[in-house]
């Protein structure tokens, strides 16, 4: 027997209309690429959208054709997010950040055929357009003043004039929920960079997900500030939570340094953002010389990495935010656990609750966890034993766009490449990237907990550990160390700053100060670089 409720798909089209009918006058503050603050409202952003899906009709663009952007966050961006997938075409984000090379591979694998980018990355899109063969249509997310003469793009338009006089009323289709929505290419895999597509389905179910109040929290009573790009993992799928509670949404344009970023905050009341720990790093950096506060900022999300303990305890004790640890990936939309505590932590003291937060938390409805042992056995969930962690739910991938890679799944497990351990009240630490774990004399060194101990002391800006070759253990770790501006620390007293934090056996053999230390697209410390970087390094034999 089956139920008999309404049969309505789970469509994207479907957040936009909701968020303009029951919170229409809800804010969209920009901060724009020209450099001004731009103001409107959900309702704006419905109409508009509807203009957007008219003009992708006017292109004659069919059902799943791929539109690929290059842009910051801000309402234009916005616009594209529902009137590309709303129209029933696919929405393809494309990383900025990324070599030329790598964006011209990843818009001809994806078969772009249209692409529409901030005037930020006009160079970008002069150097590869000739090689992306598939794109027919440019578009500039500016108006017709500001279009640039003689790009040497072809039938390059301006978004304005492009989708400014298409007719505000549209009729969203109605299609299989499970129809891809968007796409976006994952670097954390070998080979060349593989496409994970999301589904209208996957996306309402994470954006449900995302709004809990084990999760984000999010409300119609929030003012939101996305620090992480749309780019990056649809910003974490907050568009869509956004719109699904009627949030007011503040977009960071192109202005991501510290200061911009907190006089945003303050200026538009926000009350939640979210960013990976490097943002965050610039913005108490230019917070704390001038000690300054904040007025209503109450809760931060942090991911894309490992954030240090040193800025959950500055967030928790010098600012009065609560810190959000969380953790996901490209293939899960992104988020899998996000650390809150549970009823029975509450009346533990603040140094007992920090142990729990500094986890990445536990898992959401939605995903399924394990951890496996080298013979292939799941590991108990006693937060001691370490193994490989797979994770399955339905907003996870089944395969990569066009079948890269083959078959991920391992009885419909998906591998996450990360190493972890789960405690019995389900709470989740990741200990390193299967990659990047170090094994000295039979056991394993977690880079992660290494590289924290070295970011509390004061002087240190960044800190990244890798292992190196050792005669008698395999391997043994070294700590890349950036200084902070003006500061000074030697060797020897990080070596002894270690002391008492962690096992003898596991304080690193050596630090190296380096100036800088390589990021990737997203912000992760890229320790293949490094490794590059101390190829002529030596352990010191003593």
């Amino acid at each position: 027997m089956l139920g008999l409720m309404q049969s309505q798909p789970l469509l994207i089209s479907s957040l936009v209309d909701f968020a303009e009918r029951h919170h229409g006058d809800a804010e969209i503050v920009s901060r724009r690429v020209e450099g001004d603050i731009h103001r409107y409202t959900w309702k704006d952003v419905a109409i508009r959208s509807r203009q957007v899906a008219n003009a992708l009709d006017g292109m004659n663009l069919l059902f799943s054709d791929r539109v690929a952007t290059l842009a910051w966050n801000g309402y234009r961006h916005l616009e594209m997010y529902f009137g590309v997938s709303g129209s029933g075409r696919v929405l393809h984000t494309i990383n900025p950040r990324l070599h030329p090379d790598q964006i011209a591979w990843i818009a001809s694998h994806a078969e772009d055929q249209m692409l529409c980018f901030d005037l930020t990355f006009l160079p970008l899109v002069q150097a590869i357009h000739a090689r992306c063969p598939t794109i027919r249509h440019y578009v500039a997310l500016c108006g017709p003043d500001m279009l640039p003469q003689d790009s040497g793009i072809p039938n390059l338009l301006s978004y304005e004039s492009w989708m400014g006089g298409q007719p505000t009323s549209y009729a969203w289709p109605s299609f299989d929920e499970n129809s891809a929505s968007s796409m976006c290419y994952t670097s954390g895999t070998t080979g060349n960079p593989k496409a994970a597509l999301y589904s209208h389905r996957s996306t309402i179910l994470h954006a449900y997900a995302a709004a809990l109040p084990d999760v984000m929290k999010m409300s119609a009573r929030d003012s939101v500030l996305p620090v992480v790009p749309m780019f990056h993992v649809n910003a974490w799928g907050i568009p869509y939570s956004a719109a699904l509670v009627g949030a007011k949404l503040v977009f960071p344009g192109p202005a991501l340094d510290g200061k911009s970023v907190y006089e945003l905050i303050e200026t538009e009341k926000v009350s939640f953002a979210a960013g990976v720990p490097t943002v965050w790093q610039m913005m108490l950096g230019h917070m704390k010389p001038d000690k300054l506060r904040f007025s209503t900022l109450n809760r931060t999300v942090i991911g894309g990495s490992a954030c240090p303990p040193a800025m959950i305890e500055a967030f928790r004790q010098e600012y009065g935010v609560e810190v959000l640890h969380a953790w996901g990936m490209t293939e899960m939309s992104p988020l899998g656990t996000l650390c809150t505590l549970k009823n029975k932590h509450l009346g533990m003291s603040a140094q007992e609750q920090m142990k729990i937060l500094l986890k990445q938390g536990r898992a959401i409805y939605g995903v399924d966890l394990k951890i496996v042992g080298d013979d292939g056995n799941q590991l108990a969930w006693d937060g001691q034993q370490s193994g490989d962690l797979y994770v399955k739910g339905p907003w996870t991938v089944r395969e990569y766009f066009k079948g890269e890679g083959g078959d991920p799944l391992a009885d419909g497990w998906f591998p996450t490449g990360d190493v972890a351990s789960i405690d019995p009240d389900g709470y989740l630490q990741i200990t390193d990237r299967s990659k990047d774990v170090i094994k000295s004399g039979g056991e394993w060194i977690s880079s992660i907990e290494l590289e924290n101990i070295a970011v509390a002391h004061p002087a240190v800006a960044m800190a990244a550990c890798v292992g190196m070759k050792h005669p008698k253990w395999d391997e043994r770790p070294i700590v890349a160390v950036v200084k902070k501006p003006g500061a000074a620390v030697t060797r020897e007293e990080l070596l002894k700053f270690y002391e008492g934090k962690t096992a003898k056996w596991q304080i690193p053999d050596d630090i190296v100060f380096v100036d800088t230390i390589p990021l990737g697209a997203t912000g992760k410390i890229l320790k293949t670089r490094l490794r590059e970087m101390l190829k002529d390094y030596r352990l010191p034999t003593a």
